[in-house]
């Protein structure tokens, strides 16, 4: 893990450290989100912001980014936050914390968390949802179904274009499932340089196929334009388009790479006792549930999920069909390891 970045980002970290924030947000406050957009946010939006807001007065102003810490660590450096809640990937979750960039997390907020899923409290973060990287493909365009992450790699059998996520993560567990790797063995292989060759030297099989995709929008409508024959993709952003697009896509969970998503307030945040008042709202057993039935993320407390409708169930990562060959997102591998993975991986785009 990386050490905090100066001894000043830790004592502003330990003095904007949230332990009483639970207090009652005051009339017409304003609260800064920024997510990763697209049907995410609206179902957010539907789910928690929308009757947040309206409860408690408060004014919502939304931004949108790809992930990474790069823009929040300007503003922490610079004394400047101007995002109260973020939403955050694993490994930037984790680094987050580590290097000062979020709050502490009070998990008064979160009441009794001994049904959070095993790994969904963080120092500074609370899970929001578990989500899934698949892929997908279009049923009016192939004959034949593909069924295995080894189907994504075989051009042979299924030509076309392959759309994936302009990031090593993911990218490269994939690559050593298509490749024979048991999904128990994926990051103990990854973690040795001779694991690494293998993942891009599969992954380089394909190189010429892959277009490239950044926002988790972009994903679906490639497969929509007839741009790329398969797609990984969010899972949630797939059944948004079937549902709302009528598009005839079919998700392929076998190899499905899963994590959570957090919500954290970033240190320095303007507006954090509003910010923290929303976790405890989004967070609590009578609400987490509510977002799975505006797109199939799966709540992490498990007494919530009963509580989700019965046909969005079989749409969720860990319906059990869907969980049978399943790898779990190592964060704390990523977090160690992102930096030189992805030197190594934008090395590799421009060979």
């Amino acid at each position: 893990m990386r050490q905090s970045l100066t001894s000043a980002s830790r004592s502003l970290l330990v003095a904007t450290s949230f332990l009483a924030l639970a207090l009652p947000a005051s009339a017409a406050e304003n609260m800064t989100i920024v997510t990763f957009g697209g049907a995410f946010e609206s179902a957010v939006d539907e789910a928690f912001l929308g009757p947040f807001s309206k409860e408690n007065d408060v004014t919502v102003v939304r931004e949108q980014y790809d992930g990474g810490l790069a823009k929040l660590r300007g503003m922490v450096e610079a004394g400047n936050t101007t995002w109260d809640l973020i939403d955050l990937e694993s490994n930037d979750a984790i680094t987050g914390c580590d290097e000062g960039l979020l709050q502490k997390l009070d998990t008064k907020l979160l009441g009794d968390t001994s049904d959070f899923i095993e790994g969904a409290v963080l120092p500074c973060a609370v899970a929001s949802m578990v989500w899934s990287t698949i892929y997908a493909y279009d049923t009016s365009r192939l004959t034949t179904a593909p069924t295995t992450i080894g189907d994504f790699f075989d051009t042979a059998k299924f030509p076309g274009k392959r759309g994936v996520r302009k990031s090593p993560k993911a990218a490269l567990e994939w690559a050593l499932i298509a490749d024979g790797v048991p999904v128990a063995e994926v990051y103990d292989l990854l973690g040795t340089p001779e694991g690494v060759d293998r993942a891009f030297a599969k992954l380089s099989t394909i190189k010429n196929d892959i277009v490239w995709w950044e926002a988790g929008s972009q994903a679906p409508q490639l497969l929509a334009d007839g741009a790329v024959t398969m797609t990984m993709a969010y899972n949630g952003r797939i059944r948004t388009a079937q549902l709302d697009d009528k598009r005839p896509f079919e998700v392929v969970w076998d190899g499905q790479v899963y994590d959570y998503e957090w919500w954290g307030i970033p240190t320095g945040a303007k507006n954090e006792a509003v910010a923290a008042k929303f976790i405890e709202y989004a967070s609590s057993p009578d609400n987490i549930w509510k977002l799975s039935n505006y797109i199939p993320y799966a709540p992490p407390r498990s007494s919530a999920t009963d509580k989700v409708a019965k046909d969005v169930i079989p749409h969720l990562p860990t319906a059990p069909e869907n969980f049978k060959n399943a790898l779990q997102v190592n964060s704390e591998f990523w977090a160690d390891n992102l930096d030189s993975i992805n030197n190594r991986f934008l090395n590799w785009l421009g060979q």
